[in-house]
This record gives C-alpha cells, structure tokens and sequence, in this order.
C-alpha cells in the first residue's frame, strides 16, 4: 500500500461506533497525517484542520475499519484465481481495511524472503493492509517445524498450517512451545484428517444425497486435543473455524480452564446451513462443511454470548476449473471480503447479535489478538475506517464482484447494509456512488 501523504479529512455527521471504548453516539472523526486525532461526540465540535476535505456521513456508522483474520490469495503462483491487488478491492469494496493473508500460496509462505516478498507486493499493488501469515510447517507438511522467530522477524503476524491440521500432536505440542518462546500466535485448522473424509456434513442430508459425510466429531476431537495441548505448552492459540454447539462448549470450558485461547469463525456457518446446498451447488462447498441448522444458531448464540471472538470471511478463491464438478469432486472454498460486513448485519437485523459486540468481531478482538495498532478510533491510532448505512438495501451481482474468482455463495443475496466509504491509513479507496 502506497504511503504517500493524502490530505486532511472530517467525517462529520456520523453515528461512531467504537466497540474498543464501547462507545456509540454522535459525533465525528478528524484526520491528519494518516492518524486520527479525535472521534466521537468530543470531535463534532473542533475545528477541521487547515485543508481538509470535509465529508457528511448523513447519520451513517463510522467504525474502526475491518479486519479479516481468514483470507486466502493466489500470488505467488496462481494469480488467476486471486492477486493481493484484487483481493485488496474486493477488500475495501466490503468494508476490510486490514486483510491477514494465509500462507497455502506456491510456494508456500515458509521462508522470510517469501513473508518480505508478500508485504513488498502488497506496498506496490495493494490499497489496504496486508499482513502475511507464515506456515506451521515446512511446506504444511505437519512434519517440521518452522522458523519461527525468523519469520516473526520478517513480519509474520502469526503462524498457521492454513486449510490444514497438523496431526501429529507432538509435532504440534513442539510448535506452540516454540511459538510461546517468541510470543507468537498458533492459528488452527481443528480437523482430524482421518475422519473428515467426507464432502459435506455428516447426517440424514448428506445420506439423501448420497454423499459421504464428515462428522461433528472430526473438529471437536481435534480442537479439544489442541486445548490439551495449549495447556501443556501455555502458549497462544486460536481456533480458526469452528462450527458445531460442542466445539463452542470445548471452547468455553478452555476459557473457564484459563488457557491463553481465542475462537473464530466463518460468515458462511453464521448465515447459511447444509440446506443451502440445494442441488449440488459448488459455492456451498467449504471446509468445514456447512452445519446443521441446530449448528448455526449455536455460532450465532456464541458470538452474542462472547464465547466466539472473531468473524472472518474465509476468502478462499477458486475458479471455474476447480468449481464446476460434482460436488465430491469440486474444491473448497468460497470468496467473501466483499460481503463479509453486509452478512454480518443479517444478525444485527435479525437482533440475535448487538451491533457494537458484532463490530468487535471484526475490529478491536482481532486487532488485540494479533497485536495490531489498527481496530479502533483512538487518537493516535491509524486512520482505517469504515462508513456504511446498515439499512441501505442492495443485491450482489455477479458483474460486480470485484475478486478474480466468482465463487460466491451469497450471489444474487439480497442484503441491507451497504459500505459509503474505505478509509485506509487516511486515504478514502473505496466511495459508493
């Protein structure tokens, strides 16, 4: 992301949501010099700096830009599916100000000068933060570890073996005391790879289908060996997606137990379940495989209830040629930075989630969990916001999405809740109109 100077701005007449101050009222946002020096009622009334662009939200929300914990790219090596340029549009078209990019590239993300090439890449192509996540394992191969202070150095946010689980548990144990060592975060994919063999959700729909299914099991095994695991070693950790009622319970006792731990998941198992499938459709298919209905409205009760920390999109692009199979043979995978705000909203309007908790998901936790300046309206604090109107109506269409890949489940979704404005580092790039 370039770096260049842009000019003052006020966003004025604004409803600013601060989930970090708890803060919701009336108000403004001043910025200068890429930071914010006020936000909130106490900012309506000062002077706007000498030169600046002065912009009337007209009572929209101004809040802390986005930041997607979950987002997958194709550079290096499969730039046809997705580039850091692209996603970085699609990015700041959704409202994503700060986009962690996870390492399952060509090669993959396991050596300093790949995390260096990803953040020079994104200074030149991309128009919002990028942070690159660095494998778990040489090659995500679950058998050695990585350099983990190395990458860390390099600018590693945190480590991951992405859409893979590391089997081995004293591979597993040995990575996150090594990463306890460095004060570094584990991300984990919680599936046992012996039992998610299937294709879709284990039970009676996928028996009608007549397709092979992956039980609830192979994430709760997998998740409550790792909370045993982090015990042993005290180090940091967070489940990356979770999806079942027992997962959530797993995680809350591990919380209860005082284990350093967080839990995420993905838009798509708070808005959709397996019945969205329908007939065979692609762009359903993920990892995890969608739940339950019973499933769904279990995440939704543990984001409400703060037992899930974090809402990412899982961005994961994939293009005709490994979308348009039968769904055994498809890949997983479905994009969703463009979208991931509006979706949330559907809980805010549904009032299963209240608007500041469901802001904090996607700002200030994921901020404080990677140790990001970003994710609030502080002064001082760098100048990533966002301004939607949480009732404007709209349809994504396909023509529109700006990602390489079309592979969106939410196509020709209606949604209320649409993005006026990106601002990333001071610098407005993305304005509906």
């Amino acid at each position: 992301m370039a770096l260049d100077t842009p000019r003052p701005l006020v966003l004025s007449n604004a409803r600013v949501i601060d989930p970090a101050r708890d803060l919701d009222a009336p108000g403004s946002i001043i910025i200068a010099d890429r930071t914010i020096l006020a936000a909130g009622p106490e900012a309506a009334n000062q002077g706007a700096p000498y030169g600046a662009e002065i912009v009337d939200c007209k009572g929209a929300i101004a809040c802390p830009g986005l930041i997607d914990m979950c987002v997958s790219v194709g550079e290096p090596g499969a730039e046809h599916r997705e580039t850091l340029a692209s996603a970085s549009q699609a990015a700041a078209a959704g409202g994503v100000t700060t986009i962690c990019t996870m390492p399952d590239t060509d090669p993959v993300i396991d050596d300093p000068a790949l995390v260096d090439f990803i953040l020079r890449r994104a200074r030149d192509t991309a128009i919002v933060n990028v942070h690159p996540l660095a494998a778990l394992t040489k090659g995500l191969e679950g058998n050695e570890m990585s350099e983990i202070g190395l990458l860390k150095e390099a600018g590693a946010v945190a480590f991951t073996n992405g859409h893979k689980s590391v089997k081995n548990a004293q591979v597993m144990r040995r990575m996150m005391t090594y990463a306890r060592d460095f004060d570094a975060l584990v991300i984990h994919h919680t599936e046992d790879p012996d039992l998610a063999g299937g294709v879709m959700n284990a039970g009676l729909n996928a028996s009608w289908k007549g397709l092979s299914g992956v039980p609830r099991e192979a994430e709760i095994i997998m998740l409550e060996r790792d909370l045993r695991l982090v015990g042993m070693s005290k180090g940091k950790y967070h489940a990356n997606l979770i999806s079942t009622s027992e997962s959530a319970d797993v995680v809350r006792t591990g919380k209860k137990r005082g284990l350093d731990i967080t839990a995420g998941v993905s838009i798509n198992h708070l808005t959709h379940n397996e019945n969205d499938i329908g007939a065979y459709r692609t762009f359903f298919k993920m990892s995890p495989p969608l739940r339950d209905e019973d499933d769904r409205q279990a995440m939704i009760a543990a984001v409400a209830d703060g037992t899930i920390d974090i809402i990412c999109s899982n961005h994961d692009p994939q293009d005709v040629e490994t979308k348009r199979h039968p769904w055994a043979e498809a890949e997983d995978g479905a994009i969703g930075l463009e979208t991931l705000l509006a979706a949330a909203l559907r809980l805010y309007h549904s009032e299963q989630v209240d608007l500041i908790t469901l802001l904090a998901t996607m700002t200030n936790r994921p901020a404080d969990r990677l140790g990001l300046e970003t994710g609030r309206l502080t002064k001082g604090a760098p100048a990533d916001i966002t301004v939607f109107d949480p009732e404007r109506p709209w349809v994504l269409e396909k023509s529109t999405i700006r990602s390489r890949s079309k592979n969106s489940p939410f196509e020709d979704a209606r949604f209320s809740g649409r993005v006026i404005r990106t601002v990333v580092a001071g610098k407005t790039v993305y304005a509906y109109s």
